[in-house]
């Protein structure tokens, strides 16, 4: 079995009758996590061992991502899911353009102004559509957000884990 697991998303209830479950997703590429044929691992509360799954069909609902799996088209099939995490392990990773990341490389990195001062360190990723939201956990003050957009990301080091910023106007207030 893998060695490092990716959090994908959260199982959170189940949606009708025929096996569908409500997830709420913790992933960067989420229509290609959940093409149909690709396979996912449940890991249970409480549980190491992983189940694996196959992706039967996708679709978006509200702000949810709505799974089946092949084999399992009943609710009895799929309720003991709910509160289980779905992963996917190093070797699904693909490799990405230049410029792209994964919300696991950026998470934990250190974000400093372009003048050098430490404003603090990303402990989320929003994905709002339009652009990401970075959640920078700010040394001694209230979370930061900043949008991931080229007017004030200027640079990003994955390997010192860094990341270079130049605010706008009002956003370190």
């Amino acid at each position: 079995m893998a060695e490092k697991w990716f959090n994908v998303g959260k199982i959170v209830n189940t949606h009708g009758v025929r096996g569908e479950v409500r997830v709420i997703s913790k992933t960067d590429f989420a229509e290609e996590r959940y093409e149909p044929g690709n396979k996912l691992y449940i890991f249970k509360e409480g549980s190491n061992d992983p189940i694996e799954v196959v992706v039967d069909s996708h679709r978006v609902h509200k702000n949810f991502d709505l799974l089946t799996f092949e084999g399992m088209h009943s609710i009895q099939d799929v309720e003991q899911f709910k509160g289980s995490l779905l992963k996917v392990d190093e070797n699904q990773l693909s490799e990405l353009d230049e410029g792209e990341y994964y919300f696991h490389e950026i998470i934990g990195c250190h974000m400093y102004t372009d003048q050098g001062e430490e404003i603090g360190k990303i402990h989320e990723i929003l994905a709002t559509g339009a652009n990401d939201v970075w959640i920078v956990k700010r040394n001694g003050g209230k979370d930061l957000l900043v949008p991931y957009i080229d007017d004030i990301v200027k640079e990003i080091n994955i390997e010192e884990k860094k990341v270079i910023i130049t605010p706008m106007e009002g956003l370190l207030d």
